[in-house]
């Protein structure tokens, strides 16, 4: 149930009100936007009376809504939120791209690249320093040792840091990290989102699981901001489809979709979603174009001898080619219609 506050409400009728519905055992979720105030009910509404609510001084109207997410839900929340990532805004408008290597190999190559993405107009530097995968006989990452590394290059070039978290056990490891992302592989690990979602306020990157639906990402961007972390950004990385031409199918309809279903910023993953360095350019372009608030971009120094990924790796004049494109596409779209 939404509850939408008359605009000449008083502070003191919305408390009565908040006062109401918690002795309902209701929670509420209050969104003050710039032209309308939001109350959305948390809880078993069905004993709740729409018409008694609807008949205070205070309220304007109520609505009932079926979708079972609700902090991520965008009737809950009709202003789009803008994510503050250690200074650097992502969503509401803000555009952000997250770039670096797939995985930390050395302090050298990590700066390396660092200073390379950063000159061309990366905001964020990305870093995998625990890595899932597929084969136990793969290279896993430098665990804490690639954190401290990590650590060095954000020294070094100011940008904020993006890591993945496997383990919550490993979660005092990442006092330094900006950014904490949750891999797809992980995103339906509900017991590690709720302890995420409760230990920190960090902004928490979740990636879409490789056969998960929409609501599903949402779902589980409900249980990080249900146990308290309203600091979410969705990430689209492609799904697992019967194609095989490409690592995964990316279909980036889903990001004018999320938009009308979320107020939560969206970012694309074009180096996961087609697994192949030269498609990022024309993939990560498009997604600029269609509305994403920012891309996550792979780029490795010497993409040929990567430990991680190098398929699908830009070297550093690739990324700094598709930025230029990036920023044009950005500013036509900014550009007022003639």
């Amino acid at each position: 149930m939404i509850i939408l506050i008359k605009k000449d409400a008083e502070e003191s009728q919305v408390e009565n009100l908040l006062g109401l519905l918690k002795s309902k055992h209701i929670e509420p979720m209050v969104s003050r936007g710039a032209l309308q105030t939001v109350i959305g009910c948390v809880g078993d509404v069905a004993e709740l009376d729409p018409g008694v609510i609807e008949a205070l001084d205070v309220v304007e109207s109520v609505q009932r809504i079926q979708e079972p997410y609700k902090a991520a839900n965008r009737k809950f929340h009709p202003d789009p939120t803008t994510v503050d990532c250690s200074g650097v805004k992502i969503g509401g408008g803000a555009f952000a791209v997250i770039a670096g290597p797939c995985s930390v190999e050395s302090e050298e190559q990590i700066i390396s690249v660092a200073r390379s993405v950063k000159a061309s107009g990366a905001t964020m530097l990305r870093g995998g320093a625990f890595k899932p995968r597929t084969s136990p006989y793969s290279f896993q990452g430098l665990g804490r040792r690639g954190l401290e590394m990590l650590s060095a290059a954000k020294k070094e070039t100011g940008l904020p840091v993006v890591t993945e978290l496997m383990d919550f056990a490993d979660i005092e490891l990442f006092n330094d990290v900006d950014v904490i992302q949750i891999g797809a592989r992980n995103m339906q690990n509900f017991n590690l989102l709720k302890e995420v979602g409760s230990y920190t306020k960090k902004p928490i990157l979740l990636k879409r699981g490789m056969c998960a639906t929409l609501q599903e990402l949402l779902m589980s961007a409900e249980y990080i901001m249900a146990s308290g972390n309203p600091n979410v950004i969705l990430c689209e990385r492609g799904i697992r489809t019967y194609e095989t031409a490409m690592r995964n199918t990316l279909d980036l309809g889903v990001v004018p979709v999320l938009r009308r279903l979320t107020h939560l910023p969206v970012v694309v993953d074009p180096s996961h979603a087609t697994g192949y360095a030269y498609l990022v350019d024309p993939v990560g372009v498009a997604a600029a174009a269609i509305g994403a608030d920012g891309l996550i971009i792979e780029v490795h120094n010497d993409p040929p001898k990567a430990k991680c990924d190098g398929a699908q790796s830009q070297t550093p004049a690739m990324f700094d080619a598709m930025m230029k494109r990036v920023r044009r596409v950005r500013e036509a779209l900014s550009a007022p219609c003639v």
